[in-house]
């Protein structure tokens, strides 16, 4: 055939024809972009550094200035004067942003890998406001008060809505693409939000506080609530990371990931039930605090990759880093009133949201 000349198939020892192939299997890393082990480790110690450097400015700033010796004082565990109440006061609230920063930067992470959605999101999806009716209906209707039952009903809520969201984006043709669970999500946040509002508008009694809650902040914190939120958040996140590997498997798509022995439904199951009980215990104590989870992860990704068994530790860190700084700002930036975490979270997060859907090709329905 002249110059193009098909190449003749090979040979076996009996001397039949058997067809090549050049290609290779892929392999569970091989979507992943890689970056250097150096680089990921120094991102981490700079990570640990400002989250260390977050948690000092937390005890020291706020809306009332202290001296040195009211902070040791406070430290120590005193609360003989306003001072050192003040740090101890700021201490507990230092320890609830971190915890609830690193649940929601995880749940937000692990989101967007089951879904393979940019968008996912604990508050876009919509889990966050139905953790927050749960509770709301829980308090108007049953009387409900304590943390345990607050923290209970909050990832029933969650998970109620996570699955509902994913069953309605999941009707028709395509399945659920990103652009219908985010128009499923965001259609139910809305609906939820209507539900509190009609739930909260007759009981004056529980109206200011529930609104005040429904903002999202970690200004109520106690050491009592953080003890009781603790093993939820340690469960949530040890699922998260068990997964980390199968969400690796699940970025190539089902079939391959089948196909490389991932267990592509019991990923999905124990993935989403972390990121539920991560959202549902935040949720419970600090409020449904949105947009933490849709901005660390993709920080996160230009830091270390795409990789889920680095990026979920680091949304972990950044998280709780967000949450902290948003905190120290609300308190600082109008003293001697303070600004709640929610509010300040959704002013950094709505930019970020507009620039994601310009920068990327959402499916269509």
């Amino acid at each position: 055939m002249g110059a193009r000349r098909l190449r003749e198939p090979a040979r076996d020892r009996r001397g039949s024809r058997r067809l090549t192939s050049t290609a290779t299997p892929p392999t569970p890393g091989a979507a992943i972009v890689r970056r250097p082990a150096r680089v990921r480790v120094l991102w981490l110690v700079a990570l640990v550094v400002v989250v260390a450097a977050l948690c000092a400015a937390s005890v020291a700033v706020g809306s009332r200035v202290v001296t040195w010796d009211e902070i040791v004082a406070g430290l120590s565990g005193s609360v003989d004067g306003l001072g050192p109440a003040a740090v101890g006061k700021r201490v507990a609230r230092t320890l609830l942003a971190l915890l609830v920063g690193a649940a929601l930067g995880i749940a937000g992470c692990v989101m967007q890998g089951v879904t393979r959605n940019p968008l996912a999101d604990p508050g876009i999806l919509g889990v966050n406001m139905g953790a927050s009716l749960a509770v709301v209906t829980g308090i108007a209707w049953f009387g409900m008060w304590t943390y345990t039952a607050f923290i209970w009903t909050a990832i029933l809520g969650a998970a109620v809505t996570a699955v509902f969201v994913y069953v309605v984006a999941s009707i028709g043709r395509g399945g659920a693409t990103p652009l219908k669970l985010a128009l499923a999500g965001a259609a139910t946040s809305a609906a939820a939000a209507s539900f509190i509002s009609a739930v909260v508008l007759p009981r004056g009694d529980i109206a200011g506080g529930v609104r005040s809650w429904q903002i999202g902040g970690v200004g109520g914190a106690t050491f009592d609530a953080t003890a009781q939120v603790v093993p939820f958040l340690v469960v949530g996140a040890l699922a998260c990371l068990l997964t980390t590997r199968g969400l690796n498997s699940l970025a190539l798509g089902d079939d391959v990931a089948a196909g490389l022995g991932e267990r592509v439904a019991a990923t999905r199951a124990v993935a989403s039930l972390g990121a539920v009980l991560l959202c549902g215990a935040a949720t419970a104590v600090a409020g449904p605090i949105g947009f933490v989870g849709l901005i660390v992860p993709h920080v996160c990704r230009l830091l270390v990759g795409v990789d889920h068994r680095w990026l979920v530790p680091f949304s972990a860190l950044a998280g709780a880093a967000l949450v902290l700084a948003s905190d120290i700002v609300g308190r600082v930036v109008a003293r001697p009133d303070e600004i709640d975490v929610g509010i300040i979270t959704a002013l950094l997060g709505a930019p970020v949201l507009i620039a994601i859907v310009r920068r990327r090709k959402v499916k269509e329905l």
